[in-house]
């Protein structure tokens, strides 16, 4: 008994790195992956024109946060009484660490972005949702608009 309750610190631990894995490559403006390097990229330049705080939600879910949540809530639970107790607490266990598991996933993994509608110099008007942070923006702000036509990605920028 003394070995499965030492074993709970040792999962909780897992289960937070496991949880850690959990969050996706940026999608900030400012932030670029080693594939989008030496690329070439049409760049515009225009006015903003509003600004909306969003989220960006991953999905769909790993899993992980359900998977880790349940096996430390199914270890911990089977420290709870002996026999059928057990049993019954490590079902229990497990079944409530999915759900704490799960909804961990979906908290970490979400992330607060911004939908920024710009006005180009050419009249074209149009919304980018990327990711905050990095670069504050404001209404009426002259700002740089980064596309690259091979990946059909756009950011925009300071």
């Amino acid at each position: 008994m003394v070995r499965s309750k030492s074993i709970v610190p040792v999962m909780a631990l897992c289960a937070a790195a496991a949880l850690a894995g959990c969050a996706g490559p940026s999608t900030s403006g400012h932030t670029y992956t080693t594939s989008e390097a030496r690329r070439p990229m049409r760049v515009e330049t225009g006015v903003i024109q509003a600004i909306r705080e969003v989220r960006l939600e991953r999905s769909p879910q790993t899993g992980v946060g359900t998977a880790a949540g349940a096996v430390v809530g199914g270890v911990a639970g089977s420290n709870v009484g002996g026999g059928k107790g057990s049993i019954i607490g490590s079902v229990l266990g497990a079944v409530a660490g999915g759900v704490v598991g799960s909804h961990a996933e979906q908290s970490l993994s979400d992330r607060p972005a911004l939908e920024i509608t710009v006005r180009t110099d050419a009249g074209r008007t149009f919304a980018v949702v990327q990711e905050a942070g990095g670069e504050s923006f404001a209404p009426g702000q002259r700002v740089r608009i980064v596309t690259d036509p091979s990946r059909g990605t756009t950011r925009v920028s300071q």
